[in-house]
């Protein structure tokens, strides 16, 4: 029985080793192309090659699309980079911020109604997002903010799933590390600056993440909102260069890698913390 369980298991081990290569392989091979194109100056290399092997394989390293890219007064890439690093990074500072005093309000105050409000936030969760564009829409344009920052970082802020992990995090604080910080006479306020953000940095991290994501790759609201270059992020950039683009595969593919390469970075600076949040079960007092 026992060189039957280790076979099992062996058998198992080998199937799972397998399924997550070819899901790695899944994932990797379309950013494999991207990267070969990208690189191949020769537009009609490119139409030959593509959908054989050697579209994964660079044969030819040249970063001439990429400057054609960046130096495109048509699409000015650097100008979309810094509005969408602009709009990513202050709507994730606030977000993290107005979210977190939110969640520990809900876990550590004492309101009567916080049992209520937790679930109408977490019933928000269901109501898609595409629903709420055009009231949103009507409401920019009453405010006059159409075609600015503030329109495509305000809808942002707010954040049902953010609320809701840092709530899970906060309930587990140890009361007995919240008592004693109210007797060296801690306020509210400062309980939370000082203790509860601190001490919640797996879960910062976390929601970063995912909000960073979510920000950098959003199209649907910064189409409708912007109406040119001067405030329009790279999704949007992404989606008119293409049209205007159609014959340049190269150019498509080396502006679609310049717009990854921040995302891959960002997460590769907070991936020890992101991991920490998914594997922690609770906070140890």
């Amino acid at each position: 029985m026992a060189k039957i369980s280790q076979r099992t298991g062996r058998g198992g081990g080998s199937l799972a080793l397998a399924c997550a290569g070819v899901m790695t392989l899944g994932v990797l091979l379309p950013l494999l192309m991207m990267v070969t194109i990208s690189l191949n100056p020769d537009e009609q290399d490119i139409m030959v090659s593509i959908g054989a092997l050697r579209s994964f394989i660079p044969e030819v390293v040249s970063l001439q699309n990429y400057f054609e890219v960046w130096a495109d007064p048509a699409h000015p890439f650097l100008r979309y980079l810094g509005n969408t690093l602009l709009i990513t990074g202050l709507t994730l500072l606030f977000s993290i911020l107005f979210n977190s005093m939110a969640a520990f309000v809900l876990a550590q105050g004492t309101l009567r109604i916080r049992g209520p409000l937790m679930i109408l936030i977490l019933a928000s969760l269901a109501i898609p997002a595409e629903s709420l564009v055009l009231p949103q829409l009507i409401m920019a344009g009453w405010a006059g903010i159409i075609d600015t920052y503030q329109v495509q970082i305000l809808p942002g802020v707010a954040n049902a799933m953010s609320i809701f992990l840092f709530y899970q995090f906060f309930t587990r604080l140890p009361k007995e590390l919240i008592e004693a910080a109210r007797i060296d006479g801690f306020s509210f306020f400062q309980i939370f600056r000082y203790i509860a953000l601190p001490l919640s940095k797996p879960v910062v991290s976390a929601i970063a993440i995912l909000q960073f994501l979510e920000i950098w790759n959003a199209y649907l609201w910064p189409v409708m909102v912007t109406r040119g270059p001067e405030h329009r992020p790279l999704s949007v950039a992404m989606s008119a260069y293409f049209s205007s683009n159609l014959q340049s595969w190269g150019n498509i593919m080396a502006f679609a890698v310049s717009m990854a390469i921040p995302a891959i970075l960002f997460f590769l600076v907070v991936q020890k913390q992101f991991i920490a949040s998914v594997t922690s079960t609770g906070v140890k007092g």
